[in-house]
């Protein structure tokens, strides 16, 4: 027996296409100008020179040598600051940790987990990462399958049973195709949009990172507010209890005869009024503690806090020299990768100038008997590459590249704006931290001489040389110095906390996901 038949091989030729239709295998041979053009496309498509459109080069931002009101050494708010050094708690991100209280760095580590505007944030670069993941399986064929089967049947009047080109009669179509697709990414407009997509998800990780930064400073300010309102609390009920001590030797003097109703009457409304002051500061406070409540993610009514003054100042901050403010701003980092992706865009514009190449086949297994549904002389195939140009469309592809231009050039604006914005911010609260040093110093001095003032009218006033008038003079001076030093020491309080916002809390722009981690779900 010859060893053909004894395989049992059937032939198929069309056209200079000849399949041996094995099972499990078979072969191709094509024509030399088939081939070559089959070449050249491949050519095409494993080529990286022919991407269009610009590349992307971060453009220049205003960047000081020095930041100008940063104290200058030996001032007295010199010690509020202090070079950025690569130990700093603040460089590890952390940056609460700095203040050394162990309820705030508890209450600091439940926003990352619990607030819920940081979880939306934490949602919507997901959503931006899995985009990257969809633009680059453009990158990869696609190929779909849709078996189908089929019971019909045929009029017998519909034909012209006469001529014998139809037969009528009930038929069964079995039928599995399989169609592999793929767009040639000649000019690079898919890469671009995969670059684009991971651009735009870098900006999404980062506006992540800005939104956990905005609401950590924003409960640091809350909580001390809060204790400085505690702080004010404090001294009016120091301040309360004097009065009241105050009120009974005015009630003695007067039961001796050496005192007027009056001087009774003003010490009453003195009790009175910082009684009420005191009362109302338990608004505030309220406030501050449901605002924390629901930036770590609980209900207001399911939260508390313990009364604490602010007893001590504020800790150096770390900072460094201006042009590292352009990697340590997380806002920053999100127009500088705005930016980018609208780079691609121009690029993917321009793309649409130049032809485009779709390469597709399509084969499977179609019989009318089930069979022989999986038999090789069942099989049928198409392979043809398909290419496409727009000839004419009235100026639309200019005008899209104009405007990818035009979007590109309001993203490098509000880079550029972000960036002195940015300076403004740490300019502001450098000011603000050495002004208000200053301005301690200064009001602790006044309340020092105010209580000498008490103090003295205090004396002459139980030595009968001056009237209840001065005491209430002294006290009122008293009291308003005190509780301006207090709210001094808050507004330090919080313009440390800005600072260390405005300098970026640590992040640092390395830790962006690479486009390989974007593709990997990391």
């Amino acid at each position: 027996m010859h060893p053909e038949k004894s395989q049992k091989v059937k032939r198929r030729t069309s056209k200079g296409l000849t399949f041996n239709l094995q099972p499990l295998s078979f072969s191709l041979r094509l024509p030399s100008a088939y081939c070559l053009v089959l070449t050249a496309c491949c050519l095409l498509l494993f080529s990286s020179a022919c991407l269009v459109g610009p590349n992307y080069h971060r453009p220049t931002a205003p960047v000081p040598p020095a930041y100008k009101e940063a104290p200058p050494p030996g001032s007295s708010a010199a010690d509020q600051w202090k070079p950025a050094q690569p130990n700093d708690s603040a460089a590890r991100g952390k940056w609460w940790e700095i203040y050394n209280d162990p309820r705030l760095n508890a209450l600091e580590e439940q926003v990352n987990i619990s607030n819920q505007n940081v979880l939306a944030a934490e949602a919507q670069f997901r959503e931006a990462r899995d985009a990257v993941r969809i633009a680059r399986s453009n990158l990869f064929p696609t190929i779909t399958t849709n078996p189908s089967y089929t019971n019909s049947r045929t009029s017998a009047t519909l034909f012209n049973v006469r001529a014998g080109n139809l037969s009528s009669g009930t038929r069964s179509v079995y039928d599995l195709p399989v169609t592999v697709t793929y767009l040639a990414d000649i000019w690079g407009s898919i890469r671009r949009n995969v670059g684009a997509s991971a651009d735009t998800a870098q900006a999404s990780f980062a506006q992540l990172q800005n939104a956990r930064l905005s609401f950590q400073a924003e409960l640091a300010q809350d909580y001390f507010g809060l204790h400085g309102t505690d702080g004010q609390e404090e001294l009016l009920q120091r301040t309360v209890k004097s009065y009241q001590e105050y009120l009974q030797l005015t009630k003695d003097r007067m039961a001796s005869g050496v005192a007027s109703g009056g001087d009774v009457a003003q010490a009453e409304t003195q009790l009175y009024t910082t009684q009420a002051q005191l009362v109302d500061l338990g608004v505030a406070r309220a406030q501050f503690e449901h605002a924390i409540a629901v930036l770590v993610g609980k209900p207001p009514s399911e939260f508390s806090l313990p009364s604490e003054a602010i007893k001590s100042p504020p800790p150096p901050i770390p900072v460094g020299i201006p042009s590292t403010l352009l990697e340590r701003r997380p806002d920053i980092a999100t127009a500088e990768r705005q930016m980018a992706a609208q780079n691609e865009q121009i690029g993917i514009a321009k793309a649409a100038y130049y032809p485009s190449l779709t390469l597709s086949t399509t084969g499977g297994f179609q019989t009318g008997q089930f069979t022989k549904w999986l038999n090789a002389a069942s099989g049928f195939w198409s392979l043809g590459p398909q290419f496409a140009q727009i000839l004419f469309d009235a100026g639309r592809r200019r005008a899209q590249i104009q405007q990818a231009q035009a979007g590109y050039d309001a993203t490098v604006d509000n880079y550029r704006q972000t960036v002195l914005a940015a300076f403004q911010q740490v300019e502001d609260n450098l000011a603000a931290l050495r002004i208000l040093a200053n301005e301690s110093e200064a009001q602790n001095e006044a309340v020092k001489a105010a209580q000498q003032f008490l103090d003295i009218s205090t004396y002459q006033y139980k030595a009968g040389t001056v009237n209840y008038l001065q005491v209430l003079i002294a006290q009122t001076t008293a009291l308003q110095d005190q509780v301006t030093a207090v709210n001094i020491l808050t507004r330090r309080m919080n313009a440390s906390v800005l600072l260390i916002e405005a300098l970026g809390g640590g992040w640092n722009a390395s830790t962006l996901p690479s486009p390989q981690e974007l593709v990997h779900g990391k």
